[in-house]
């Protein structure tokens, strides 16, 4: 593979994992920000991964799998790596309980949180940081491979997954910023978290170079396409649906499809 790629894949996935030390300013510069505005970017990210997973990334992976299997076994592998995909990001959600994983916490009001609670708060900070490191591998893998494959279209899920964990980061800080009332500590931990996805990236590119060939891509890829529609609808659209109204959420959705339509048909 191409260094110069290997390297603009692995920069786009460390933008899009780090990201959640966005979030962590966001709680910082502001005790209140508008619901409404995150509520429309959570929606526009969940449009540009549900668009590209199933217009663009699956009708790929389909192509790579037929040329090694033919057109019929390799819809069917497509098919199956998919769902496999999902399968996947699925038992890792079940394997982190609801109370610390952080795509189940609910609006943040920070001015509810009650300061004495140094303890707890300290816990659900760090098992916030240490669920969203483990839940960011599956994604640093799937930024990569897309930004490998093509590089405005890595381009386009970084920047929705980037959206995805400014509430990760939000998530992590404000209750260790309360427990320890350290800032610095706060937005490391949290900035800290994001390095699953390039790390991820690293780990899944290691082990996977030796046996890229078309059948390996177009299985990876499909999985690829599973786990970003399952982050969508599992995870970006019902948060978006927390922090705002439906109807600005699905507002979000469809702008984020009819961004991701017109940029691949740009550059098509």
């Amino acid at each position: 593979m191409n260094e110069p790629n290997v390297l603009f894949a692995l920069a786009l996935t460390a933008f899009a994992g780090l990201s959640t030390g966005i979030g962590s300013l966001m709680s910082f510069l502001s005790k209140s920000f508008n619901p409404k505005f995150l509520a429309g970017a959570l929606g526009f990210s969940a449009g540009v991964m549900v668009y590209v997973s199933l217009v663009e990334i699956f009708p790929e992976a389909r192509a790579s799998l037929s040329l090694a299997y033919g057109d019929k076994l390799g819809y069917i592998y497509t098919t199956i790596a998919f769902f496999a995909g999902i399968a996947i990001i699925a038992v890792i959600d079940r394997l982190i309980p609801s109370g610390e994983n952080p795509h189940e916490i609910k609006n943040i009001d920070i001015s509810n949180i009650n300061p004495d609670q140094n303890a707890k708060l300290l816990r659900m900070g760090l098992f916030s940081a240490l669920a969203i490191a483990i839940h960011n591998f599956p994604e640093g893998l799937a930024t990569f491979m897309a930004a490998l494959e093509n590089p405005t279209l890595g381009i386009s899920i970084a920047v929705a997954i980037a959206i995805h964990n400014i509430p990760e980061g939000i998530a992590v800080s404000v209750p260790i910023y309360y427990a320890t009332k350290s800032r610095k500590k706060a937005f490391w931990l949290s900035f800290s978290s994001g390095l699953a996805e390039p790390i991820g990236a690293l780990i899944g590119y290691f082990l996977l170079r030796s046996i890229l060939n078309e059948g390996a891509f177009g299985i990876i890829f499909a999985g690829v396409a599973g786990i970003m529609v399952y982050i969508s609808l599992d995870e970006l659209l019902p948060t978006a649906e927390e922090y705002g109204e439906h109807h600005v959420a699905i507002g979000g959705l469809i702008a984020g499809m009819a961004v991701m339509a017109i940029s691949l048909l740009l550059f098509a």
